[in-house]
């Protein structure tokens, strides 16, 4: 059953990818979402077995790698947190798959996107199910490829290609040093398995290493490097310029990078590796911050944003940042809970945002919408359980997971703690503000669309319906089931040594004794966001374009996103395209080529092309060749001596 939650997937991506011209559309659509569901199934008894208190289940598919005495085996890991991440994984996908059927419906590559769709999930869980650094970093570039191939699956559209290669590269970035640390891991421990180098955590914490002159902690720079590959797969703040791009590819691509998948890669290992953060005071440090300044970060850019996928995905890379220093503050469990949680109800966003756009004959600028709610009412109670649930009010399933982050980020009692908690109350206020901005926008109001376009629009089909139907429930409930489980008094017992915090480290216990006000705010500023975007796009429309105007700097700096695409292009894109052009020119066009064809393989021709004259087939010029041949012989005999 466990080695069929991962192969499962793998088995469709491979029929499909390798015969859909031959089957035909429907039967890729079958072989490729059928055996996902079955994954999905699986997967959800296998959770069934860890809340009744199954041991671990480790499954060895083969010897992988030996060498001399180094030996690394592929072996499948079911514990609490694998087998979390299997369920929010299988099913998402599995949701996307079935979407799809309707979404994709007239595309002309149907076998091909659903082959894709399902290797990415195969990656996702080879990458999940890892029980040593090289089997995760196999999952880790194998997602990495499946998004490339995702994003630029409209590979016609030059944006898509520019999109794909920008996430690859900028991927790439981050993974230099997930690598790294998985080498230094290695160079420190001499083992690849989590089992052997988290058993000599202990040993190595406190020691350092010199480098260049200087002493580094061992287990600080191992973390540092490790983060940074996380930083990458994650979107956090500097290696984040890809997400929003990533909105090129296909509404159902967006869905599963965004909510269960790729993004959720580096909380994941954050997590997995809690028994190497907690040696490192240092690293956890970092965590918090960067996590923090992204959710902010992500959340102020996303206010002022007009197309509708790409204010939700800045709504990702914003609770990113809460799962991150949620890690940081050594809230694992509350990290995971939240991002099961965010899992469902931005999957649903996505999909619901994908309905509108199949409403509106493709339109993605909400300004060219409104006054569509009544033609789509079922989409749009979708985006509002969806709103709801991001935003955090009471009860739907952010309340639990994302309030609890805030929590527990000021009981962590630290000044990053403070920095974390202040800055997610007004991440908070601020996704409640853009949320119901884009409800407001897109379903409220006077329409602003063309009339043929309105004229069109229609309800989704039950294939795009009923997935979302799944979702919002999770959005519902999953909340208040799981908010016992995964961080009440019997979490430890649920999450057994899948997860280490330090005896020292209880932010999320301390969490639960809060002061009122602690658990309060969230609400509050929540509620108070969305009175806002009610006043600036429903009571007096007016108002927004006018204080656009008034602070034209502020909103053209968010509008912007900080201005990091400018700054990447004029620090690395614009060096780097000079030293390719100067080695064009000068290396390859002045050296090579000058030596080269143009230098000595010219005088060589052009020497050839001058012996070629002296064959002009005439015998009486051979002749007197061979007469002055033999003066020359005769007068050297004579004379030369």
């Amino acid at each position: 059953m466990y080695s069929a939650i991962v192969f499962l997937p793998l088995l469709g991506a491979i029929v499909a990818g390798l015969f859909g011209r031959l089957m035909g559309d429907r039967a890729s659509q079958w072989v490729t979402t059928a055996p996902l569901l079955l994954a999905a199934v699986l997967s959800c008894i296998a959770f069934g077995r860890v809340i009744a208190g199954g041991a671990p289940v480790d499954v060895q598919v083969m010897r992988w790698i030996v060498s001399g005495t180094f030996e690394s085996n592929w072996t499948l890991r079911f514990d609490a947190l694998a087998t979390v991440m299997c369920v929010v994984v299988t099913v998402v996908s599995g949701m996307v798959h079935v979407y799809s059927w309707g979404y994709m419906a007239h595309d002309k590559s149907i076998p091909r996107f659903f082959s894709y769709l399902s290797l990415f999930t195969f990656f996702m869980l080879m990458l999940v199910t890892a029980d040593n650094f090289l089997q995760m970093f196999f999952g880790w570039e194998g997602v990495g490829l499946a998004s490339y191939l995702l994003i630029g699956f409209w590979y016609d559209r030059p944006s898509a290609n520019a999109a794909a290669i920008k996430a690859f590269l900028v991927n790439r970035v981050g993974d230099f040093g997930f690598a790294l640390g998985i080498l230094g891991t290695f160079l420190a421990f001499n083992a690849v398995s989590f089992d052997t180098v988290f058993a000599d955590v202990p040993a190595m914490a406190g020691k350092s290493f010199a480098f260049l002159g200087f002493e580094a902690d061992i287990m600080t720079t191992l973390c540092l490097l490790l983060f940074i590959g996380a930083m990458g797969k994650s979107a956090q703040l500097g290696l984040h310029t890809w997400l929003p791009d990533a909105m090129e590819g296909p509404t159902p691509v967006s869905a599963l990078i965004h909510a269960a998948t790729m993004v959720t890669a580096g909380v994941f290992m954050v997590v997995r590796l809690s028994p190497m953060f907690e040696a490192s005071e240092t690293a956890l440090t970092v965590v918090t911050v960067v996590g923090a300044t992204t959710a902010i970060f992500a959340a102020s850019v996303g206010l002022v944003q007009n197309d509708i996928k790409r204010v939700i995905a800045y709504s990702t890379c914003s609770q990113l940042g809460y799962m991150f220093f949620a890690a940081g503050v050594s809230a694992y469990s509350a990290a995971i809970f939240h991002l099961t949680t965010h899992a469902f109800f931005k999957a649903l966003l996505f999909l619901g945002a994908g309905s509108v756009i199949h409403a509106m004959s493709g339109e993605q600028d909400m300004r060219k919408m409104g006054g569509i709610w009544r033609k789509i009412p079922l989409t749009y109670a979708y985006m509002w359980i969806g709103s709801l649930a991001l935003g955090g009010l009471p009860f739907f399933a952010g309340y639990f997971s994302k309030d609890l982050i805030i929590e527990s980020a000021f009981a962590a009692k630290t000044g990053v703690g403070q920095y974390a908690f202040w800055l997610g109350v007004i991440a908070a206020a601020l996704t409640a503000f853009y949320s119901w901005r884009l409800l407001f926008l897109t379903f409220h109001g006077d329409s602003r669309a063309d009339h043929d376009v309105l004229h069109h629009v229609h309800e989704s089909p039950l294939s795009m319906t009923v997935p979302m139907g799944v979702l919002a429930a999770g959005a519902v409930f999953s909340g208040v089931a799981l908010a016992g489980l995964f961080t009440g008094e019997d979490s430890a017992a649920f999450w057994g040594k899948s997860i280490f915090v330090a005896a020292n480290h209880t932010a999320l216990a301390d969490a639960h004794h809060v002061p009122g006000w602690v658990k309060g705010l969230p609400i509050a500023v929540a509620v108070g966001g969305i009175l806002v975007a009610w006043q600036f796009y429903i009571r007096r429309p007016g108002l927004a374009p006018a204080l656009a105007a008034e602070f034209p700097e502020v909103h053209t700096f968010l509008y912007n996103k900080w201005y990091f695409d400018e700054a990447y292009d004029w620090l690395f894109v614009r060096p780097a395209k000079a030293i390719g052009r100067g080695l064009w020119l000068g290396g390859d066009g002045r050296v090579i080529d000058g030596f080269g064809p143009n230098g000595i393989a010219a005088v060589t021709i052009d020497f050839a092309r001058r012996a070629a004259r002296l064959q002009t087939g005439y015998l009486y010029h051979y002749a007197f060749a061979m007469l002055i041949g033999v003066a020359a012989f005769v007068s050297y005999y004579l004379f030369g001596k």
